[in-house]
């Protein structure tokens, strides 16, 4: 049976959630020397770009103004954090 390990997200409010992960499944994505809670952190950041990318780009209709705003801060605080943009990181441009 798998372990598990606890990492835990705190929002600017102090509310606070507990997040279980296999234990383990951290370091398949880690490179040498990189701390579990960066891996963590990369991932989340990952997925909020690729869904607010989603959103924007790839939705049926119009897509509101500050959702377009939302992304663009996203894409930004993407490529501050991984130094590419999200359109290189997908292998196409929006």
């Amino acid at each position: 049976m798998v372990e598990t390990e606890t990492y835990t997200i705190e929002g600017p409010d102090g509310d606070v959630e507990e997040i279980e992960l296999p234990a383990g499944l951290v370091d398949v994505f880690a490179e040498q020397g990189e701390e579990p809670t960066d891996v963590v952190g990369d991932i989340v950041v990952q997925s909020f770009a690729q869904q607010a990318h989603v959103v924007v780009h790839h939705a049926e209709g119009g897509t509101p103004e500050d959702l377009q705003a939302l992304n663009e801060k996203m894409e930004e605080l993407f490529e501050a954090r991984f130094g590419v943009s999200l359109a290189d990181a997908m292998g196409h441009s929006h």
